[in-house]
């Protein structure tokens, strides 16, 4: 996908967020960051395929599988 940057920035954003006392708008981000998978994947049934989400201590995070991850 060649879109994929925006998701990293999202992350990026939200670990900023998270950081710097901003849980609202780190909430937010997670919703954004769905919405850009979803927008970003070429069709519904691959959105659900392409995005994993992992909860960590800096909460959740999108990743691509097959970008990232060897199958």
């Amino acid at each position: 996908m060649a879109n994929d940057w925006i998701i990293d920035v999202l992350a990026d954003l939200k670990t900023y967020s998270k950081k710097n006392g901003l849980s609202v708008l780190a909430k937010q981000l997670d919703e954004t960051t769905l919405i850009a998978a979803t927008e970003i994947a070429p069709t519904q049934e691959k959105a659900s395929e392409a995005a994993n989400w992992e909860l960590g201590d800096t909460g959740r995070h999108y990743r691509t599988i097959t970008a990232r991850q060897s199958a």
